[in-house]
């Protein structure tokens, strides 16, 4: 069987070079560098000190058939070890790096030639170290081509001599040996598949971790700077950073290449924006632009065609690879775009999904938002109906769970079939095939035996409550949609306490979601321990009286709409402990029935 990789021993200095000279991407140097200035420390310390420092992995793209009929030699781009070498490049090559707010900053490390025993030989340069003779501030200048090695020890032991130059030119002789250290690398033969490439990696790397395609795609989109790549992934990446941080605009700004790019007005409106239910990572803006632009589902497809795979001749092009580029270019301006944001969120939040709390699953909101872009290019679809298609589509997709197992497969099933039927067509197939009465009454009502907060089936009893405008339990003003919003929390019909106090002391049980809801928080304290035919009795008691004790309803017709709106069985006056298991039952049903009203009413 042929190796699917070689592995080989290089210098640190040599690595430097190839990634200076363009031989080897690195393209984390265009995103944040997410280690602390200690790790920094620390590497440059175990390389002094002769300690393995891991391997490197490296990517060869396949070679590429160029315009005129010759070969490129594939592109070589670093997969895993990125952290590393752009620490070596900021504290050996005196380099900037991109930290976690997207500043341009060094970090530099400081020697110190006198340590012994438990003095520290490396710290990051802060102001004592400037101040103290001893320490050599920043070690990037020992590895300057021009360092004067020679008259520097006769400068630092001038003013520290209880060092002597011999001692000391030894000693910067290890230091600079740094350069000379072998570390790993692990080269990744060029006809290897993604599905491979990740075997690979996943065996390898120590931590065991997945490598993501989307990390995998926005590497290959770093490296190439022939067709913008470099530039797209700084639009990506500001766009997902701006989306949860817009006070970071000012930052951004500093960009001036970027500011330059027809990126940067595409995402200036989101300095002013303030919703958080859509707050897309790279991963979903790439996915979003692909599925929208190329009409299918797999993120290794978009690895392939970025390298110019030719998917029917199996060989590689660069003309697909410039085409890939720019659909992909066109496809991520498209998602930005502030009309087509900010309408899509708005149809989201329209049908009662109006919290980030109710969000379950980022790969549903990822296929609405393509949906959204797609039906918007399509002359076949009413523009008007656009908005009530997609959030139809949303609350189906996740009332199914749809893109919760295998959602790659699914997606590309569905963008498919939608470009061949129709989407009209389409979805009135898959609500025939999906939503017949056994599901609203018996598989529905069995999916909702859970004791998952974050649960489909009660994120979209929620969105009914809000979008039916509902007061929140036993109380007449206080909507559902404020204590989501603003001041709420999920509180326990029958007390969780109640509930322990007579033996029901499984998590799964009591925290079930039919014992779930949203409760004014001085309500849920005045209830305290109490059971529910204690509780529910007084309640209608003060109808009569009069004299508000829970909630604030005090007529009897407004207390029956109120319980009846919350999901809440007749017989509630009269359940203690022995009624637990019939009234979970029941409210799943009633619950069952309200979602079923509030889809068919979109």
């Amino acid at each position: 069987m042929a190796e699917k990789y070689n592995a080989s021993n290089v210098s640190i200095e040599q690595i430097l070079n190839f990634i200076k000279s363009g031989e080897i991407a690195i393209p984390e140097i265009q995103r944040p560098f997410v280690w602390k200035p200690k790790q920094v420390r620390d590497l440059i310390d175990s390389l002094y000190t002769g300690y393995p420092t891991g391997y490197l992995i490296i990517s060869q793209s396949p070679n590429m058939k160029l315009k005129d009929g010759s070969l490129s030699e594939g592109k070589k781009i670093m997969i895993d070890g990125q952290q590393r070498v752009t620490a070596f490049m900021t504290a050996i090559m005196g380099m900037e790096v991109i930290n976690s707010n997207f500043e341009k900053k060094r970090i530099k490390i400081s020697f110190n030639p006198l340590a012994t025993g438990e003095d520290e030989t490396f710290k990051v340069q802060d102001n004592a170290i400037l101040k103290d003779k001893k320490w050599i501030t920043d070690i990037a200048d020992i590895f300057k081509s021009d360092f004067k090695q020679g008259s520097f020890v006769s400068n630092y032991c001038e003013l520290n001599p209880e060092i002597n130059h011999d001692k000391l030119h030894d000693i910067l002789g290890n230091l600079i040996g740094i350069k000379n250290r072998q570390i790993g690398v692990i080269t990744l033969d060029k006809e290897l598949t993604i599905d491979e490439v990740t075997e690979i990696f996943i065996r390898i790397n120590s931590q065991g971790a997945k490598l993501n395609q989307s990390d995998f795609a926005m590497s290959k989109i770093a490296a190439n700077v022939k067709y913008g790549g470099n530039t797209l992934r700084k639009a990506i990446d500001y766009f997902s950073h701006l989306a949860v941080q817009p006070n970071w605009y000012p930052e951004m700004s500093k960009d001036k290449d970027f500011m330059n790019s027809p990126f940067a007005t595409k995402i200036k409106w989101l300095k002013d924006d303030r919703e958080d239910i859509f707050d897309p990572g790279y991963g979903d803006i790439l996915r979003v632009a692909f599925m929208y632009k190329f009409g299918r589902g797999k993120m290794k497809d978009l690895v392939s065609l970025l390298g110019g795979r030719d998917f029917e001749t199996r060989d590689y092009k660069e003309e697909i690879a410039e085409v890939s580029f720019a659909k992909l270019t066109d496809g991520v301006m498209n998602f930005m775009n502030e009309f087509s944001f900010t309408n899509f969120v708005l149809a989201i939040k329209s049908i009662g999904f109006i919290s980030k709390k109710q969000i379950n699953s980022q790969m549903t909101l990822d296929f609405a938002y393509t949906l959204y872009l797609i039906l918007n290019t399509n002359n076949q679809i009413n523009k008007a109906q656009i908005k009530h298609f997609v959030s139809k589509w949303y609350v189906f997709s996740t009332l199914t769970s749809r893109y919760i197992t295998s959602p790659e497969t699914l997606m590309d099933l569905d963008i498919r079939r939608i470009a061949e039927k129709g989407f009209v067509e389409y979805f009135k197939e898959m609500e025939e095939a999906n939503l017949s009465d056994t599901f609203w009454e018996v598989r529905l009502v069995q999916d909702m035996e859970t004791s998952a907060i974050n649960s489909p089936f009660f994120n979209v009893f929620l969105a009914a409550q809000v979008h039916g405008s509902d007061n929140s339990l036993i109380m007449n003003g206080t909507k559902v949609r404020d204590l989501i919003t603003i001041m709420g929390d999920v509180h326990h019909i029958f007390p969780k306490s109640y509930l322990q106090k007579n033996r029901i002391t499984d998590k799964s049980k009591y925290n079930q979601i039919a014992n779930y809801t949203y409760l004014d928080t001085q309500t849920n304290i005045s209830i305290g321990e109490k059971a529910p035919n204690d509780y529910f009795q007084i309640v209608f008691d003060q109808c009569s009286s009069k004299e508000m004790k829970f909630g604030n309803i005090t007529d009897i017709k407004l207390l029956k709409e109120n319980l009846n709106t919350n999901c809440i069985p007749d017989n509630i006056v009269s359940m203690d402990i022995s009624h637990y298991e019939d009234f979970l039952l029941e409210r799943r049903k009633l619950m069952a029935k309200k979602i079923r009203d509030y889809y068919y009413s979109l």
